[in-house]
């Protein structure tokens, strides 16, 4: 049993060079850099949609007397800490097995979560469950990554990941649009067997395109045949990295900010609904508007710093981290009714989150390391943002629940306690981050 696992997984192996001209050969490989680029894009965004599709159903469970807010908050961080650690242990597993079956696994394995998850109405069962759909979703990301750095040439893979970054975006607004309609008119259940749809796409879209790397479908690559140096000093790197305070000031201010991001992505709908008295489709919709713009600031964000700031990254950090501050700061506490001030909020929300996810979330942590280390600094980075993150829906759902009042029977909610932690955070996020201003001074000798 276990020789046929690991046979399942084991690498593709490379096949004899194919015999096509240059011309032929040069659109062959187009096409298939190509197949890979949209299916971990378009795969690892769908990925997205079934870890999110708690976020738009938090609401009916609550209204039904399914789970508490609390609850809900203990759930969330269950697959924050579960892909916290998944993403780290999953990372290293990625590059030693077959990328694309490892990845469809993941996504097949958290729309089965989903599906189950219509199922119960468990509050124990909830969390084992949403923790197990945390571990799945840690195997999307480093297949991703190790496709398009095996496609891609280092000239050209920038681009791409720039591009491919902005795939949660795509997962968020089918959430908070699709979703939403599919609760709003067919119940909570229907959100999760809803997202368990678009995951099982993702698992074909997958499986059908993502190939493994070049060398497998017969293309040899002139920069993939270089002779590779001496590593024997990478874990040398890597301590200097674990002992580099800068990084360790950058996991922080990613921790905060995966706070304040976490916040609005999974409690914006609930507050709208309790808060500015939306209902779920108008709530979504807004909160959607973060996402679309998100994209625009991911993709664009390599761009802003290498051609208004010289390759620097601290200014544009300050300027978007308290812009980050200022959007939430307006959103939660300009008055309800105000339907048009919410979207512009939302709008400088998502671009100022989607610059900060691409530097502090990593670009800034690479750009200190050495190279050979920058799969360290990476790992740290994402271990703390998703430890914030997952703290953060603890925190908040007990605040949220702490604020709950009746008055003439009718549950009320007093957010004043949340909406400092939730500011607070993104606050401290931007001030952290100034403290690496000069970091890249002492970046060390590759």
């Amino acid at each position: 049993m276990l020789n046929k696992l690991f046979s399942f997984y084991r690498p593709s192996s490379a096949i004899a060079e194919t015999q096509l001209n240059e011309e032929e050969r040069n659109k062959y490989l187009k096409r298939l850099r190509w197949s890979v680029f949209l299916s971990a894009t378009f795969g690892y965004g769908l990925y997205y949609v079934c870890r999110l599709c708690l976020n738009v159903i938090k609401n009916p469970l609550v209204k039904s007397g399914v789970l508490t807010e609390s609850e809900l908050g203990i759930i969330g961080s269950a697959l924050f800490f579960s892909y916290a650690i998944g993403k780290f242990v999953n990372g290293f597993l990625a590059d030693r097995v077959n990328i694309r079956r490892f990845m469809a696994t993941g996504l097949f394995i958290s729309a089965l979560s989903c599906i189950a998850l219509g199922f119960t109405t468990s509050f124990v069962v909830f969390t084992v469950l949403w923790g197990v759909n945390g571990w799945a979703q840690s195997m999307g990301a480093p297949p991703s990554v190790i496709a398009l750095t095996r496609w891609y040439s280092p000239q050209k893979r920038g681009t791409f990941y720039g591009f491919w970054s902005a795939s949660h975006n795509i997962g968020e607004s089918i959430t908070f649009i699709v979703i939403s309609l599919i609760v709003a008119s067919l119940g909570w259940q229907w959100g999760f067997w809803g997202a368990s749809i678009f995951g099982m796409i993702g698992v074909i879209v997958i499986y059908s395109f993502l190939h493994e790397h070049p060398e497998a479908k017969g293309l040899y690559l002139a920069e993939h045949q270089q002779v590779k140096k001496d590593e024997s000093s990478v874990s040398s790197q890597q301590l200097q990295v674990l002992k580099n305070p800068y990084i360790w000031i950058l996991a922080l201010a990613s921790s905060f900010m995966y706070v304040s991001r976490y916040a609005i992505n999974s409690w914006g709908v609930f507050f709208l609904e309790t808060g500015k008295g939306y209902n779920t489709v108008e709530a979504s919709s807004i909160i959607s508007v973060s996402s679309v713009c998100g994209i625009l600031g991911t993709i664009s964000s390599g761009f802003i710093s290498d051609s208004f700031f010289k390759g620097s990254r601290n200014l544009p950090a300050l300027i978007f981290g308290m812009l980050n501050a200022a959007s939430i700061a307006v959103f939660l506490y300009v008055p309800k009714g105000n339907l048009w001030v919410d979207i512009a909020c939302m709008v400088l929300f998502g671009l100022s989150i989607g610059v900060l996810v691409c530097y502090l979330g990593g670009l800034m942590a690479v750009d200190i390391a050495s190279k050979k280390a920058s799969g360290a600094a990476l790992g740290v980075v994402g271990v703390a943002s998703y430890i914030g993150a997952g703290l953060q829906d603890i925190i908040s759902g007990h605040l949220i629940e702490k604020g709950k009042y009746v008055v003439g029977g009718k549950v009320n909610y007093n957010f004043e306690t949340v909406n400092a932690f939730w500011i607070g955070a993104a606050v401290i996020s931007f001030l952290l981050a100034a403290l690496v201003w000069n970091a890249s001074k002492k970046k060390p000798a590759n």
